[in-house]
């Protein structure tokens, strides 16, 4: 297949990129920069530059292939309301580039607030605390005959250059000289290392059916106070329970139970995921 990604120099896109040429697949990669497009092309990879906002780009690339993996979206928090509203508008443009077709399209979304208090499954859908429309995007498409598919990354998506959740905590512990937790700590985060969401994004782009949502999930329930102890041993620092308050614009996060299934997803697509756990990586992928 000749497959369009979105975010193709990300953390998470970049690893999709090569795990799908590994594999036989051709690439053509969208990237907001020329050195972007200079790590593509090294890559094995064609390029195009572009951004979301880019709908004349988006149309093209998607057209010109035999399916789409979107892993971009702009993570600023500051505008995070902003940022899905363009997600949004940019998964209705490649979505209606494959209109009356069979071309598979993969949204990216994840596991986070999906349930509280339990196990979330494939089954749940995201309720309407989340700014974030890429889900009902997708099922939009699907209603239109598009074959849209969601995956759904853990919180913890870790290795490295990893710039996500877990180093936003340890420049927290850096800054306030103690790794900490909410309450008990016993709030669960669950986690994935990329280059196995990034087999898990190949697997479905070949065999996903429309409307379902795959986990990109290896661990589905990590104890905060377990990050924080792997955090406080690399950094050196005490590990103590500390109030919502201690962390900010971060506490919903910091708080938050996200105990995830991947259980269908395993079945269903055949991943067994290989790669270093979070505490493996915490120990050897260069958080520290």
């Amino acid at each position: 297949m000749r497959i369009f990604v979105t975010g193709a120099t990300g953390f998470v896109g970049s690893a999709v990129v090569q795990e799908l040429i590994a594999h036989g697949h051709q690439v053509l990669g969208l990237s907001r920069s020329e050195l972007g497009l200079a790590q593509l092309k090294a890559a094995g990879a064609e390029a195009v530059l572009g951004t979301l906002d880019d709908h004349d780009v988006l149309t093209q690339g998607a057209a010109a292939c035999d399916g789409v993996i979107h892993t971009a979206f702009n993570h600023d928090f500051s505008k995070f309301s902003e940022n899905a509203q363009q997600d949004g508008r940019a998964i209705g443009v490649l979505g209606a580039a494959l209109e009356g077709t069979t071309k598979p399209i993969l949204v990216t979304s994840g596991t986070a607030m999906l349930a509280v208090g339990r196990v979330a499954t494939e089954d749940d859908r995201p309720g309407g605390h989340s700014p974030r429309i890429s889900e009902p995007s997708a099922d939009a498409l699907v209603a239109k005959g598009v074959r849209a598919s969601v995956v759904r990354l853990a919180p913890t998506t870790h290795g490295a250059g990893d710039h996500g959740f877990v180093p936003m905590l340890i420049d927290l512990a850096r800054e306030k000289g103690v790794a900490a937790y909410i309450g008990e700590g016993d709030n669960r985060w669950s986690a994935v290392h990329r280059s196995d969401a990034a087999r898990l994004y190949r697997l479905a782009i070949e065999r996903g059916a429309a409307g379902e949502r795959y986990h990109a999930v290896a661990e589905e329930a990590v104890p905060m106070k377990t990050i924080a102890a792997a955090i406080g041993k690399g950094l050196g620092l005490p590990v103590e329970s500390r109030p919502a308050e201690h962390f900010g614009w971060f506490a919903m996060f910091a708080g938050m139970d996200a105990a995830t299934s991947a259980v269908w997803t395993r079945e269903t697509l055949g991943w067994t995921p290989t790669g270093p756990s979070l505490a493996e990586d915490l120990e050897g992928a260069g958080y520290f």
